[in-house]
């Protein structure tokens, strides 16, 4: 399976493509969690960007495919380090960041249907707080 089928509030779907030739261990590792259920928050310091707060949670894998500027639907998993552990998905300008300065994550998915709904998401959880994001195996 290459894509992954991305669920948020019950009203936003999105289809994403797993960067599997870019990050093999990120992608591999995230999909041994599937079905995968958490709470999306809006980020503090990354711009227009939500996050999955994975506090001490350490994803086994090194610096893969990583960017500190991910384009809108691509997808970042930040293993953990000098920040806690995270999955960013950014819906406008991202630079990805911290309270600790500046990190790399490792891009990992990338949204290739719904993606002109991520602005609308991105309102969502600004606007309205906490909302449920499931991630589950897209069967094409």
């Amino acid at each position: 399976m290459d894509t992954v089928r991305i669920t948020v509030a019950g009203t936003h779907t999105f289809v994403a493509r797993l960067e599997r030739d870019r990050a093999p261990q990120t992608c591999a590792h995230f999909m041994e969690m599937l079905p995968y259920r958490q709470q999306l928050i809006h980020v503090r310091w990354s711009g227009e960007a939500c996050w999955i707060p994975l506090g001490d949670f350490l994803l086994p894998v090194g610096v893969e495919n990583a960017t500190c500027y991910p384009a809108p639907g691509e997808i970042l998993f930040y293993p953990g380090g000098f920040s806690e552990t995270e999955i960013l998905l950014p819906y406008g300008p991202t630079c990805f960041a911290s309270k600790m300065g500046q990190l790399a994550g490792n891009h990992f998915l990338t949204i290739i249907e719904g993606a002109e709904g991520l602005q609308d998401l991105g309102s969502l959880v600004l606007w309205h707080g906490a909302q449920e994001i499931v991630f589950t195996e897209h069967n094409q």
